[in-house]
């Protein structure tokens, strides 16, 4: 027997020897075997054996590394992903809040300006005003002696 055989053809050649064996009559259904034979195959499956657990838990052992590695893959990703979209609402977030103090220095600026015209319009009606009073003032200083200058001409006459 080829020591490269598996479990499996080993087992199916222990089967086929026991299938092989000479039925003794009268014994109830018992065999003579070949005992060299058997013990020969018995040797290579314990031989084959420990090879082929070996082989199996490397496999299972790999196969447990590859999920592990895999599962750590799909974390990193799911990670970056998840710091992509952090960034990306943060971004938005920077932008809304950009964009509402804009808004809010854009309205306190019309606001300003609308007061500094109100401030500007009440200055220069108090100084028209005031001008206005001046004028008139002055005006009626000019009228009184215009009025006091013809009744003196009147009255030297």
């Amino acid at each position: 027997m080829d020591s490269n055989d598996t479990l499996d053809s080993l087992i199916e050649e222990l089967e086929d020897t026991l299938e092989a064996s000479w039925k003794l009559p009268l014994t109830g259904g018992r065999t003579v075997i070949d005992a060299s034979e058997v013990k020969r195959i018995v040797e290579d499956l314990r031989l084959k054996y420990p090879q082929e657990i070996k082989q199996a838990k490397n496999i299972v052992a790999d196969r447990n590394e590859i999920i592990k590695s895999a599962k750590k893959e799909a974390e990193d990703i799911i990670k970056i992903a998840e710091e992509k979209v952090r960034a990306v609402v943060n971004q938005s977030e920077i932008v809304r809040k950009a964009q509402a103090e804009a808004n809010k220095i854009l309205s306190d600026a019309k606001m300003q300006a609308r007061e500094m015209r109100m401030a500007a319009s009440g200055y220069v009606d108090d100084l028209m005003k005031r001008t206005d009073q001046i004028l008139t003032s002055g005006l009626s200083e000019i009228r009184k002696s215009r009025q006091s200058l013809r009744m003196s001409d009147n009255r030297e006459e």
